[in-house]
């Protein structure tokens, strides 16, 4: 019996692998091999980076909520013990846009927990 080759299915799986790879230098968007290898590689950092990206933000947002705690005499981890204590559920992303963009939002916050 004659050996039989899904050459279609081959075809299509190279086209995908290399349609992905479009925009890379060198070898790694036209060679098979090399671009297997980078594509590889690449979904394993966006995998892997889109879990750090929300770790980034929240310590940005720490960073700000304490730059804006400070102006007001307080740390931010007495605010935050504070907040909590004071029954205000506000998160960290919408404390950190109201240090930053709404000052005066943020200081009726401080007051009100102080």
């Amino acid at each position: 019996m004659p050996r039989s080759v899904n050459s279609v299915a081959k075809r299509a799986r190279r086209k995908k692998v290399l349609k992905q790879a479009k925009g890379y230098f060198g070898r790694r968007k036209n060679v098979w091999t090399v671009a297997k290898n980078a594509v590889d590689k690449a979904m394993l950092y966006s995998y892997r980076d889109r879990r750090a990206k929300k770790r980034n933000f929240r310590s940005l947002w720490i960073t700000r909520i304490n730059a804006g705690a400070r102006q007001h005499g307080m740390s931010y981890s007495q605010f935050m013990g504070s907040l909590k204590s004071s029954g205000i559920e506000l998160n960290r992303k919408v404390l950190a846009d109201l240090a930053m963009n709404h000052p005066e939002a943020f200081a009726a916050v401080i007051n009100k927990v102080k």
